[in-house]
């Protein structure tokens, strides 16, 4: 059973028809060089744990919400971040805690549209905790991946083609900003 969520989780955050999860992730990787992989790892964190509270909840039936108004806010959520990257490109230690508060924010939205796809497998009569700690994790390690094949690109970008830092953040943010706003645009909201 732990295995069975733990690779839902690990393949939800993977799948490329839910790109807006992997977009707000690499949005998150632009913010920090290749040397602070620790402080975006502590970022990414940061993200999980705000989507494994609203998660939990969801699931649990302890906060109820609109499905179009979260799908809309996600791609708020991946706008502002990119914002946020450009506005505050040096990630000092003071700037980086409104980094990692925001993504814990962020994070809750984030939680609330993973859920309506948890609840669709979750069997009735499970207890649903070990499944949420185990989809959860799934989550983590898929955004782990993620976090290393950018770090991967980045380091081919910038130490072996000579790119500075700045201007592969500028390229990123820009990317998921425009990525953000077609799917602002596109959603059921309006």
């Amino acid at each position: 059973m732990f295995s069975t969520y733990l690779e839902l989780g690990f393949e939800h955050i993977l799948d490329i028809q839910g790109y807006d999860h992997i977009v707000f992730v690499i949005a998150l990787c632009a913010l920090f060089p290749i040397k602070e992989w620790k402080r975006l790892l502590i970022l990414v964190t940061a993200f999980t744990l705000g989507h494994s509270l609203t998660l939990a909840l969801a699931v649990l039936e302890q906060v109820k919400f609109n499905r179009e108004v979260i799908e809309f806010l996600i791609p708020v959520t991946i706008f502002f971040t990119a914002i946020m990257n450009v506005a505050r490109p040096e990630a000092s230690q003071r700037k980086a805690y409104m980094h990692y508060i925001a993504a814990s924010f962020f994070g809750l939205i984030h939680g609330l549209g993973f859920s309506n796809y948890l609840k669709s497998i979750l069997f009735q009569d499970d207890s649903v905790v070990l499944p949420l700690f185990a989809f959860n994790l799934g989550v983590e390690l898929g955004q782990i991946v993620i976090v290393l094949i950018m770090l991967a690109i980045s380091f081919l970008v910038m130490r072996l083609a000579g790119v500075k830092h700045r201007s592969w953040m500028l390229f990123i943010s820009g990317a998921a900003a425009g990525i953000a706003i077609i799917l602002m645009i596109d959603a059921k909201f309006w």
